[in-house]
């Protein structure tokens, strides 16, 4: 397995595999926000490679508004990490999370977050796998006017 940081010649894998994980997105829509992401110092993907097929990616940003459960800014923000199905339980997405753990502490952060939808189950184990402990949970909610 190989890691490649995100570069011009990645956006276009790296938005196939956004699309596995986010299918009600467009690619044009993904596509555009990873070549704004490619120009960003808040902003790192890696995608993971095996031979010459793309299986995976992390997406890491910097936040400094709130963060749930962080007492200073900026917090590292785990916004996405997936990994193929048939490349899952082989340490891969635990790789790409460690390499936006370094990226989080170069750019001065002691904290790495991250979110689940509280149905995620799967999301939710892996987190705790991995390490994270779970900050909180809520419900939100919309009303519209």
């Amino acid at each position: 397995m190989t890691i490649d940081v995100l570069s011009a010649d990645t956006i276009r894998p790296l938005t196939e595999l956004a699309l596995e994980l986010w299918p009600d997105c467009t690619f044009d829509e993904e596509y555009d926000y990873f070549t704004q992401v490619l120009h960003s110092e808040n902003a790192i993907c890696y995608l993971a490679r095996d031979q010459n097929r793309y299986i995976g990616f992390i997406h890491v940003t910097l936040r400094t508004d709130y963060v749930e459960g962080a007492d200073e800014s900026p917090v590292a923000y785990l916004e996405a990490v997936y990994v193929k199905p048939d490349y899952q339980q082989l340490g891969i997405g635990k790789k790409l999370v460690s390499l936006g753990e370094e990226w989080g502490r170069q750019k001065g952060c002691r904290h790495l977050a991250s979110d689940a939808e509280l149905t995620n189950s799967a999301s939710i184990d892996f987190h705790r796998k991995i390490g994270f402990n779970e900050a909180n949970r809520i419900v939100c909610f919309i009303k519209e006017l």
